[in-house]
């Protein structure tokens, strides 16, 4: 008899760094300006390329991916599109570029090297929407999974591409929609299977580490409940998807509790918040209803209308 393994031990153990001693390196060394890191050995690794957000450097996430190096993965971040105008297409490109360094360029003493078909896209804010598209364009060796941490809508849409994904998806956001998310439109538009988590007390920017001149203007503040959260949940599901762990299934489960997040059940319509009832159309009046007073109305369209306005 198979005994399923406790929710919150597996939480526990995640929140932990993982087994393996991690080396970090420099994508400058194959052209391409970025970080990776690894565990110091180990061949046929999984391998995940993760994109930045808005105007953000990947040096802002090293805690993550010395956290997702430690429990056994290649991870690369390219440093490009950080301007104030960045394309996100663009970084898709070097997304996929980072994933292609990875699988071709030896890393490391000679020790690593990593299995082309056990690769993933990462990315957080804009760099979420980019992992989108790069998983999207990609034909040759298709990515096992893709996750979306606190997603913010891009151009070209990421809600467009999604439903060409048929790999499964994670999507965690610190709330379902608002003018900086689109988790929920996303979610719902996943071609493959999609986990999609709220994460509880978490702010969109709280995943970035360390500071920079953006945070004493107040922007990119750093929360480590988000990033022990993040890291977490992140862990588990690309442990199980890409790696093949399925010690970790209950981070696939849609439903699954987890401490710390609220599943949300994308079968379920969404419920109406403020953001949506305020740029909901106004509901027509029924015949013989005046708006919020049942009172009756008569007369033409243009005196009912004139006698609704103020005088001048």
């Amino acid at each position: 008899m198979v005994v399923a393994p406790n929710p919150k031990k597996l939480v526990a153990r995640l929140a932990r760094r993982g087994p393996h001693r991690v080396l970090r390196g420099d994508l400058a060394m194959a052209g391409m300006p970025g970080l990776v890191f690894t565990p110091e050995s180990g061949f046929g690794l999984p391998a995940i390329a993760f994109g930045h957000t808005w105007m953000t450097s990947p040096a802002r996430y090293t805690g993550l991916f010395k956290h997702l190096a430690s429990w056994g993965f290649v991870v690369a971040a390219p440093a490009t599109e950080r301007g104030f105008v960045p394309s996100a297409g663009r970084l898709a490109a070097d997304l996929n570029a980072a994933l292609e360094i990875c699988t071709n360029v030896r890393l490391g003493p000679g020790e690593i090297s990593v299995h082309p078909s056990k690769l993933a896209f990462a990315g957080h804010g804009f760099g979420a929407g980019a992992a989108v598209l790069a998983a999207a364009a990609r034909t040759e060796h298709p990515a096992k999974a893709v996750a979306a941490l606190y997603p913010a809508p891009i151009s070209p849409s990421a809600e467009k591409a999604a439903p060409k994904l048929t790999c499964p998806g994670l999507i965690l956001a610190a709330e379902a929609k608002s003018l900086t998310s689109n988790a929920r439109p996303l979610a719902d538009a996943w071609g493959g299977d999609a986990v999609f988590r709220l994460a509880e007390k978490s702010t969109v920017a709280g995943m970035l580490e360390g500071r920079s001149v953006m945070h004493w203007l107040g922007i990119g503040r750093g929360n480590r409940k988000t990033q022990r959260i993040t890291r977490t949940v992140l862990t588990g599901y690309l442990l199980n998807q890409v790696a093949g762990d399925k010690t970790y299934s209950l981070f696939s489960d849609a439903a699954a509790e987890i401490k710390g997040t609220l599943a949300v059940d994308i079968s379920e319509p969404p419920v109406e918040d403020e953001f949506s009832a305020m740029f909901a159309p106004p509901r027509e009046l029924l015949p013989g209803e005046l708006a919020g007073t049942g009172a009756e109305v008569s007369g033409s369209l243009e005196h009912r209308a004139g006698g609704l306005l103020q005088r001048r």
